[in-house]
């Protein structure tokens, strides 16, 4: 099966081609076609996404990022396409909120025929809801154009997906198999902290969650409050990682929100405060404290995560761990649960996504759109949903 997968959930436009056979006991995936372009450099001004900026931007590169795709993975031919005036009326309806879109996508799809594709899948949720749209909609003008099935994905199963993955083989080629259930996700990101059961494929139970802001999110504020360029993510890693280098312990010390509560639940306000109110009483902070700051805040976040998935193994009998999401590609925070798993628990393993694959990327989609296609999964009526769970 041939999946083209589309994602435009936040500030990545990513498209991908992956072909994929197998069932749920084993599968394998090659990477044919891969394009993405991060929008990260556009939003630095504004110290965050903002979503009609995302939007206006997915529109704009949609076309050249699949032609990108198509390309790469020897699926681009050009030959002219008469398009049927039906169709182009519903095809001009589609993308009639998306400026120069509709432009775009009529003369590429009119000078190239229709690849050898099976399904494709379009993020609809969770993520920016202008951004999801622009992508469903081009989802659906490709499915309508080509008579192909459309499947909606789930963003966080994918990075749940993208966890499971082997090692990287002779390139671009991938597999998932013998796992062992259950399977306990921890999804960090900049929208999202969360504890997920997985008892049976695909199918899911919140076990812990947020109360406030994500880790991604308290990362770039903290980041913000330190004058450091957004995103604040890697800067504060960099700084920490620096002083953990030179062999030094931070000089401050800030709280473990919830450390010790009996749920599986996470805040972070009130650690962002504690550096809020830290700042505070110097007036004008060194780099060298802005080092120890940076790694206290780190090492807190650390802790807190670690502490919640042990109680959430201990709870669930899990014997897989996953890790997904933007921020599990923190060195340090990857670095302590593979310590903590080997000392603590032997038995479970540990699954870390590759780096590369963190990030929102169009793999991921495939992958999920895969096994959603394996369940004849369909649906052509697909709407974007911004706080799409995976519980739901």
């Amino acid at each position: 099966m041939k999946v083209l997968a589309i994602e435009t959930s936040c500030d990545e436009t990513a498209i991908a081609i992956v072909e994929a056979e197998g069932d749920e006991q084993s599968a394998q995936f090659r990477v044919l076609g891969n394009a993405l372009l991060s929008q990260i450099e556009i939003h630095k001004e504004y110290g965050g996404v903002f979503p009609a900026l995302a939007k206006r931007e997915h529109a704009k590169n949609l076309v050249p990022i699949l032609e990108a795709a198509l390309e790469e993975a020897e699926l681009l031919h050009e030959d002219t396409q008469a398009i049927p005036e039906e169709t182009r009326e519903k095809i001009v309806k589609l993308l009639e909120r998306e400026p120069g879109l509709e432009e775009q996508f009529l003369e590429f799809v009119s000078e190239c025929e229709a690849p050898e594709i099976d399904v494709i899948a379009v993020t609809t949720g969770p993520g920016l809801e202008p951004a999801l749209w622009v992508g469903i909609n081009f989802a659906k003008a490709l499915a309508l154009l080509w008579n192909k099935p459309l499947v909606a994905v789930n963003h966080m199963e994918g990075h749940i997906l993208a966890a499971l993955l082997s090692e990287e083989k002779r390139g671009e080629e991938f597999s998932i198999s013998n796992l062992q259930f259950p399977i306990l996700a921890l999804l960090i990101s900049g929208g999202h902290t969360e504890l997920v059961l997985m008892e049976e494929w695909l199918s899911y139970k919140l076990i812990g969650q947020t109360r406030d802001d994500a880790a991604g999110e308290a990362f770039d504020k903290v980041a913000r409050m330190l004058s450091l360029p957004y995103p604040g993510g890697p800067e504060i890693s960099k700084l920490a990682e620096e002083l953990r280098e030179a062999g030094e312990a931070s000089e401050f010390t800030l709280p473990r929100p919830m450390l010790h509560d009996a749920t599986c639940d996470f805040s972070f306000a009130g650690l962002k405060t504690a550096v809020l109110n830290l700042l505070k009483t110097r007036a004008d902070i060194t780099a060298r404290e802005r080092q120890h700051l940076a790694r206290e805040f780190e090492d807190a976040v650390a802790d807190v995560l670690w502490k919640k998935s042990a109680r959430a193994l201990e709870d669930t009998g899990a014997q897989t761990l996953v890790l997904g999401g933007g921020v599990s590609a923190n060195t340090h925070i990857r670095r302590e649960f593979a310590h903590k798993m080997k000392v603590e628990h032997p038995g479970v393993a540990l699954r870390l996504p590759s780096p590369a694959l963190t990030t929102d990327n169009a793999i991921m989609i495939a992958l999920a759109g895969f096994y959603r296609a394996r369940r004849q999964d369909f649906a052509a009526d697909i709407r974007a949903n911004g706080n799409r769970s995976l519980s739901s």
